[in-house]
């Protein structure tokens, strides 16, 4: 299970992320809402152990290492760490992604047969922008998942890409239910689809009333931008 306990980081000026709480245990997918992308790619990085927390706690499965959690975590899409590169095709994409799995788990894993086992042989030559959000989500979850330890996915604002929760809702739902290998699933949304009726979360559930959150939205500013442990990776 992942659990977060007051977690919050800070900035040199303002919050990077107001202090938050939330569990989410394999088998379930739970969405976390925050109306700032600054406040959402800071609360995934610091559950998917890419950066350490200034305020509370998070453990997985009962563990606050680090670096066991970044192991067993993916950090997907997250815009301005690992987004993909437009300039990218499909297949340059899976041969670097491919390339960041340990090697001891990797074998003999290369684009091409990989491509054509997970049925991405039709998109191989398109530009990663050009991938349709549903499409997209579908190829960077099934890249974090060729890694055999990846217990915790994470995955930064996908309704960033798309007004239809279609796009995206169905695909972390099936990848957290799966009998074969169920998932921890946290999804950082701007806004709860009308027909979710699952677990959720709030960014800033956890500041107390008498010290409101600063800001009102927009992009991070450049003095405010959260450094990162270490070099991500899916």
């Amino acid at each position: 299970m992942l659990s977060a306990q007051r977690l919050s980081a800070h900035g040199r000026r303002d919050p990077l992320l107001p202090a938050t709480s939330l569990h989410v245990r394999r088998g379930e997918l739970l969405l976390v809402t925050g109306g700032r992308q600054d406040y959402r790619t800071a609360l995934a990085l610091l559950l998917s152990g890419r950066m350490k927390p200034t305020g509370g706690f998070v453990s997985w499965d009962g563990g606050e290492r680090l670096k066991a959690r970044r192991l067993a975590s993916a950090l997907v899409d997250s815009p301005g760490v690992n987004e993909p590169e437009q300039h990218l095709s499909v297949r340059d994409l899976v041969t670097e992604d491919l390339a960041l799995i340990p090697r001891r788990y990797r074998g003999a894993l290369v684009s091409g047969p990989w491509l054509k086992v997970n049925s991405f042989e039709d998109i191989a030559d398109l530009w990663t922008e050009q991938l349709d959000p549903a499409r997209r989500l579908e190829l960077l979850t099934a890249l974090a998942l060729a890694n055999p330890h990846t217990d915790l996915l994470v995955v930064d604002s996908p309704d960033r890409h798309t007004a239809d929760a279609a796009d995206w809702l169905p695909r972390l739902q099936r990848l957290a239910s799966d009998a074969g290998r169920p998932l921890a699933v946290v999804a950082t949304v701007g806004a709860l689809p009308p027909s979710w009726d699952g677990p959720a979360a709030a960014i800033g559930n956890a500041v107390p009333l008498e010290t409101p959150m600063r800001g009102d939205g927009g992009e991070p500013d450049a003095a405010n931008t959260p450094e990162l442990e270490t070099e991500v990776a899916t």
